[in-house]
């Protein structure tokens, strides 16, 4: 079983952590405050109350062992010294969470493995899902590329991917179609469109800014 320690319970530590436990990951939650450990302890697998800046502490907990440890911490000065901390203690996997640029910045140069800014993340992915009246959902992969699923726009059903030329056309990749339950993933160019179809595309960014405003405009 998969074992990722979760340092920080506030709320999104403790959405993380609750999250990883329903998906039968083994939890440990640790934070300074008694009352946040008090609160998870029954939801997780371990609750632990600890100072992430006592050294002794960080190494009693034993998370060398674990697969993954997430930094749920926004204070820069305590965020950057657990980090090094953590590597220095021979943790595998650190994902940090940053506050800003700067603070992400700073985590990605003292080794974090994975930084994550959740409220830009999610405000990233609602202004696409607003802007595009054919979103369904948005992930970004990585600054530069990202996956969507979108309503197929009128004009591509009843068409193949291919008569659509959407590579050439949009620069992204159809790489699954949904039709109600049925997932066809890596579809082949003589596939044809459905109304109803629900298209997941790959694509960078700027071609998928293009593609989110596309249909919209069509409608107009």
């Amino acid at each position: 079983m998969k074992q990722i320690a979760v340092l920080g319970l506030g709320r999104f530590g403790i959405s993380v952590a609750c999250s990883l436990e329903q998906l039968g990951v083994e939890v440990m939650g640790v934070d300074k405050s008694e009352e946040k450990v008090a609160e998870i302890a029954p939801q997780i697998t371990h609750a632990v109350q600890a100072d992430l800046l006592d050294s002794e502490a960080i190494d009693s907990l034993g998370l060398r062992n674990f697969d993954v440890v997430v930094l749920s911490i926004k204070n820069i000065e305590i965020s950057c010294l657990t980090t090094i901390s953590l590597k220095d203690h021979g943790a595998k996997f650190v994902v940090a969470q940053s506050s800003g640029d700067a603070h992400a910045k700073i985590l990605d140069r003292i080794g974090a493995d994975k930084v994550i800014m959740p409220e830009k993340d999610m405000g990233a992915r609602i202004a696409r899902n607003l802007a595009g009246n054919n979103i369904i959902d948005y992930m970004e992969l990585s600054s530069r590329h990202s996956l969507m699923e979108i309503n197929t726009p009128e004009d591509w059903i009843g068409r193949t991917l291919k008569e659509n030329n959407i590579r050439s056309k949009h620069g992204v990749n159809v790489v699954a179609i949904r039709s109600g339950k049925n997932l066809q993933v890596s579809p082949g160019s003589d596939d044809i469109i459905h109304d109803g179809d629900i298209l997941v595309v790959i694509g960078e960014n700027s071609a998928i800014d293009k593609l989110c405003k596309y249909d919209k405009n069509r409608r107009k």
